[in-house]
């Protein structure tokens, strides 16, 4: 039989997360997964993210098998709002969770996961699930009333197994355009000194490394009038907590790709159970010369690298920037909903709004739709 509980509990003491974390760990080890569900992530800065933290848990036969934490964070027409893995205030969800979702132990029934969305949509009006899957998406328009609150992104990925059987390697999974673009990038850079993939072994020169990342990476969209990622101050805090608290068992994997001593870009990636996630970049781009790409070129050599240590994805998660299509050859779609409760406030307003979009032609209430043609490139649709 299972049971799902939703309650409210502590972090105020380090007793009370090492308690947490423990039981999260146990957990961990039974699940698959995703890095952004691992207590590295979950547990980053815990305290200041969840400062009103709800978890949710659920047992099969009296054994665990699901645990997700949210945080209560109020909005105008929803008091009881839960978020799942974010703080639902803007300023701090930028360091953005994706591959999210509740945690569930390998072998766990399928009545786990409609039992874990069925408690929360009882127990508050509002829920926000960000960058889930659509299995998830699915399960909860079961347990209740589901809406987009945002449009759902593809998040193309490389399947290096399949690539690790091909003479070619990752060239293997380019186009005929993309190979020839990358050739010739890899000669004019390889024309500098010879490229090499350095990866940071201590913290010390993993921040070094972050600190150029974000340099290249603020010079990048500056140039476009966008402020970065890197322009709050939150943002570097909890990435320098998290290099600090993964690096040592190999969660973190922070590459600086040159060509003699030029670097060409930095990577900022996770690895957890056999899985590259491409968080962030800087590329050093330089004016007036298109075919140099450093950004095919750098996550070429990661690929090429992971391939060679065995590792199983190299996921560029979400967005559809024409470099991550174009070196893709797998992939999934991600979604971020709300699950809403009947007869509430959020839920009467959002159907109001809803039937006027309905009226207008535009979409409400979620409903799968069919990926773009590059969504559907990158995911092999």
């Amino acid at each position: 039989m299972v049971r799902a509980s939703l309650s409210d509990i502590s972090l105020a003491t380090q007793a009370d997360r090492a308690a947490l974390e423990a039981r999260w760990r146990a957990l961990q080890g039974r699940a698959d997964g995703s890095f952004f569900q691992s207590w590295s992530w979950v547990g980053c800065l815990v305290e200041q993210r969840f400062p009103r933290p709800a978890l949710l848990e659920a047992t099969e036969n009296g054994v665990p098998v699901a645990l997700a934490l949210f945080n209560r964070h109020p909005t105008r027409l929803a008091r009881n709002t839960l978020w799942l893995n974010e703080t639902g205030d803007p300023g701090r969800d930028t360091i953005f969770v994706e591959h999210n979702g509740v945690l569930i132990a390998r072998g766990a029934t399928a009545e786990v996961l409609p039992a874990c969305l069925l408690i929360m949509r009882r127990l508050a009006s509002r829920v926000v699930l960000s960058g889930v899957d659509a299995a998830l998406v699915e399960a909860a328009g079961r347990a209740g009333y589901v809406r987009p609150r945002r449009w759902p992104q593809a998040a193309p990925a490389v399947d290096l197994r399949r690539l690790r059987r091909e003479a070619d390697g990752h060239f293997a999974a380019l186009s005929a355009n993309t190979r020839q673009q990358l050739r010739r990038a890899l000669r004019r850079y390889a024309a500098r000194g010879p490229l090499a993939v350095d990866r940071a072994t201590t913290c010390a020169e993993a921040f070094a490394f972050l600190d150029a990342l974000a340099s290249l990476h603020q010079q990048s969209w500056t140039r476009r009038g966008q402020p970065g990622a890197f322009a709050a101050p939150w943002f570097r805090q909890f990435h320098r907590e998290l290099i600090t608290r993964g690096l040592p068992n190999g969660e973190i994997d922070l590459l600086r790709v040159r060509a003699g001593d030029d670097a060409i870009g930095y990577l900022y990636n996770f690895c957890f159970a056999g899985r590259i996630s491409a968080y962030q970049s800087g590329f050093a781009y330089e004016a007036g010369d298109a075919q140099l790409r450093p950004g095919l070129v750098c996550h070429h050599l990661a690929i090429t690298r992971a391939i060679a240590e065995g590792l199983d994805t190299y996921d560029f998660l979400a967005g559809e920037d024409r470099y991550k299509t174009s070196l893709a050859n797998d992939g999934q779609v991600l979604h971020w909903v709300e699950m809403l409760a009947p007869g509430t406030p959020a839920w009467l307003a959002t159907r109001a709004v809803d039937a006027l979009k309905a009226a207008r032609g535009r979409p409400g209430a979620y409903c799968p739709a069919a990926p773009s043609r590059a969504i559907a490139s990158a995911i092999g649709a």
